[in-house]
């Protein structure tokens, strides 16, 4: 008998703790962003994501290594959640990624509505209407999905991995062909020279949880 392999899964630490972001940050897509506070679940499968990686990268917060009390921990081992404030009103949320001392980390930027929908409505404050699809707005973009999912920057730091965390991301068996992904740079770091030109942001082709090429979300620090 093959030793077929239960859905849905809780991601490992193993998954996290590699040292290719790049990598990480796409099989990410398709995967499912869970959150569960005060006993209401959320939960979204993710539909954009962007890579960041130090030292090197110009567009990433710990450029240079640089620890500052809001970057500490990305340097930590991968597996938490990282999420900052963005202009004073926007928490997007991250998955820091490698092992310790290397301060890598995934934005997620879209996520696809899948359970708890109608808190997400509310969270959002948008009106539901059940004669028409699901608005593309309340889940694309990475200050709309935190809302959604009742993310806030207090939760930074949280564990992705332990049994008893409020977040955390599932395989649920979604298998995304190499051909149904697509790749272009990142939004909003113009500022970051020639890493602006990186393509390390990944999204899935046909889905409408996507956020526009023209966000003004700035990542700089």
């Amino acid at each position: 008998m093959p030793n077929l392999t239960p859905y849905p899964q809780r991601l490992s630490a193993g998954f996290y703790r590699r040292e290719d972001v790049v990598q990480i940050a796409k099989e990410l897509l398709g995967k499912v962003l869970v959150t569960a506070f005060d006993r209401i679940q959320t939960a979204g499968r993710i539909s954009e994501v962007e890579a960041y990686r130090a030292p090197d990268d110009r567009a990433c917060h710990a450029y240079g290594n640089r620890r500052t009390k809001r970057t500490e921990v990305m340097f930590q081992e991968g597996g938490r959640a990282y999420i900052y404030l963005c202009y004073g009103i926007h928490h997007l949320f991250n998955v820091v990624t490698a092992p310790e001392g290397m301060a890598h980390a995934v934005l997620i930027r879209g996520i696809e509505p899948l359970e708890g929908t109608d808190v997400m409505y509310q969270r959002r404050g948008i009106k539901l209407d059940t004669r028409g699809s699901m608005p593309a707005k309340l889940t694309a973009g990475p200050g709309a999905l935190a809302q959604a999912l009742g993310l806030h920057t207090q939760q930074t730091g949280h564990s992705l991995i332990h049994a008893d965390s409020e977040i955390w991301i599932e395989d649920r068996g979604m298998v995304i062909p190499e051909n149904a992904i697509a790749a272009g740079p990142r939004i909003g770091v113009a500022y970051a020279g020639e890493c602006a030109n990186r393509e390390w942001r990944f999204w899935l082709r046909d889905s409408r949880f996507v956020s526009r090429g023209n966000s003004s979300y700035d990542l700089k620090s």
